[in-house]
């Protein structure tokens, strides 16, 4: 038993007991909503291409976050989650990453996968669920997942990535291919078993993982305050002796470095770190979800002041990497292709009947046949019931 680093422990003779509070956790900051940097702050590993490959990505993710609220509301899609106010902790941290490194997202990461090169084709494809969707429309919209850009399908049980980008790290490690693992979730995420068990396992057996938690505020709709009393999640991480940082999730800039330098230090040490991006949920948690059910809408307006595209907005200009008329005709753009790639989508196709018993077993059993002979009669039986535009029955 290793006991020798609780021997070194400071002797005491009457009870002293630890507040929990009692450890100090800085914030990183870098970058002002002005566009100007704070005084004496280290910046990442950046230029003008990555800069605005960057800034790119994030209006990308605003427009179709936009344009996808709409649709739902429109009856298009059946379900949305969007980012709002939380786009810079996605598109930053998969900036300061290798094309390599595996993403687990937990569903609110579409920008992870946008700064991929996932294009906007196949986020309709997906969230449409039609023939060409690469998941052959088995999961509900926004749940992504692309083999070719190393970002893992996500599911929706809370937390269930977590233990999963232990071991998938611990693997990486096993490989020895200088590769890490990224796992993203959110503060409410943090009070599932999984992250527990997650966090345990890398640290024991030393697996090059970065937790990232974004800390947005509200589950749902149970805020912070309510979920736990202790120092955030930052906090958890030096419970279980996994480096940590605490950073401002607005700052793209500060989200960046953190990003690249733990991901030189989950590699070179064979070790987790965690990332806790404190954030602001500014939109609903979902299409079904009404926020001013629980929270006022002045209590919004003043996180909208800290937009984290605004504030990377301004820091391009400032490096004269970006003006206003290239940001006019980016939008512009944008909003026209989103609803282009809407109107395309949303006509083609759904997957053949056929392809619900696909990838179960090579070759199917006969009970799986059986099942489809079943469900075809059934369909023929009610079809009015079942308006199937592919497959043979």
């Amino acid at each position: 038993m290793d006991t020798e680093k609780y021997q070194q422990s400071r002797v005491v003779h009457q009870p002293e007991f630890i507040d929990g509070h009692s450890v100090e956790i800085p914030i990183l900051k870098i970058l002002q909503q002005d566009g100007s940097t704070y005084e004496n702050a280290e910046l990442p590993e950046i230029d003008e291409e990555l800069a605005t490959k960057i800034y790119k990505t994030l209006a990308f993710h605003r427009v179709l976050d936009e344009r996808m609220v709409a649709a739902q509301r429109q009856g298009r899609v059946s379900f949305y989650m969007t980012a709002l106010g939380e786009e810079a902790a996605s598109v930053g941290s998969a900036a300061g990453l290798d094309d390599n490194d595996m993403i687990m997202a937990q569903y609110r990461e579409q920008g992870a996968l946008m700064f991929r090169g996932f294009p906007l084709e196949q986020f309709m494809n997906q969230m449409f669920s039609n023939e060409l969707d690469l998941g052959k429309g088995r999961q509900m919209p926004i749940h992504y997942g692309s083999n070719a850009l190393n970002y893992m399908t996500i599911s929706s049980p809370l937390g269930t990535q977590i233990p999963q980008a232990a071991g998938y790290a611990y693997g990486q490690k096993l490989k020895g291919n200088e590769q890490c693992t990224i796992c993203y979730f959110g503060e409410g995420a943090a009070s599932e078993g999984d992250f527990h068990a997650g966090l345990n396992m890398a640290a024991v057996h030393r697996a090059p993982v970065i937790f990232f938690c974004r800390n947005n505020g509200y589950a749902i709709s149970t805020p912070s305050s309510q979920q736990f009393v202790g120092n955030g999640i930052a906090s958890r991480g030096v419970g279980y002796g996994i480096k940590t940082i605490r950073i401002d999730g607005n700052d793209l800039l500060a989200v960046l470095k953190a990003t690249q330098d733990a991901r030189k230090y989950a590699i070179a040490e064979n070790k987790p770190v965690i990332i806790e991006a404190m954030s602001y949920r500014l939109g609903a948690h979902s299409t079904s979800d009404d926020p001013s059910g629980y929270r006022t809408r002045e209590e919004e307006a003043i996180y909208a002041e800290h937009d984290p595209i605004l504030r990377m907005k301004n820091w391009v200009i400032k490096q004269k990497w970006w003006d206003e008329d290239q940001d006019n005709a980016l939008f512009e753009g944008l909003r026209t292709d989103v609803l282009a790639a809407v109107k395309v989508a949303e006509v083609i196709a759904k997957p053949s009947l056929e392809s619900m018993f696909d990838d179960v077993y090579d070759v199917p059993t006969q009970n799986l046949q059986q099942q489809l002979a079943e469900l075809k009669e059934h369909i023929k039986k009610y079809p009015d019931a079942y308006p199937v535009t592919s497959g043979r029955l």
